[in-house]
């Protein structure tokens, strides 16, 4: 793979955006910022949804092309987390429900944070069963203001 990379600043810091061809590869969190250099179309394309999204448009992410590398089984809990609307959350054991392997929550819990493309396959959207915030390789920072902003909103305790 030959990822072309470029670095967005949005409302939860810089994001470094790897994609090839047009296909997203990875998001992270970054604190370099390559500058404003001239991204190639398919980069501008990702960040003006990117964009779109951190402005309001939750939506603007579902059509989004993603490859992520991973293993088989993470791979499917990856396009498990795509079914999960914006607005919406659910816990590690519904998630390992949903693939129809109930048992294996901790692998479920495990791919979730291996997860390469967070926002976009988004798995803020995973929550402890207790509806608490738990786990986010960005910050439980991050991924509470994800959250509210689709409109999820939190128990108090979280």
């Amino acid at each position: 793979m030959s990822a072309e990379l470029m670095t967005l600043r949005s409302p939860l810091g810089i994001l470094t955006v790897a994609a090839d061809a047009g296909v997203l590869r990875g998001i992270r969190f970054s604190s370099t910022d390559f500058g404003r250099r001239p991204a190639a179309p398919a980069l501008q394309s990702l960040a003006d949804r990117l964009r779109a999204y951190f402005n309001g448009d939750l939506r603007a992410l579902d059509t989004i092309s993603v490859d992520p590398e991973g293993t088989p089984f993470q791979r499917e809990v990856w396009r498990a987390l795509q079914q999960i609307p914006a607005g919406r959350t659910c816990s590690y054991a519904e998630l390992a429900r949903a693939i129809g392997r109930p048992d294996a929550v901790r692998a479920v819990g495990a791919a979730n944070g291996a997860n390469p493309i967070p926002i976009v396959i988004p798995c803020h959207r995973v929550i402890g069963a207790n509806g608490r915030l738990v786990g986010y390789g960005g910050g439980l920072e991050r991924k509470r203001w994800l959250l509210a902003h689709e409109g999820v909103r939190l128990a108090a305790h979280c």
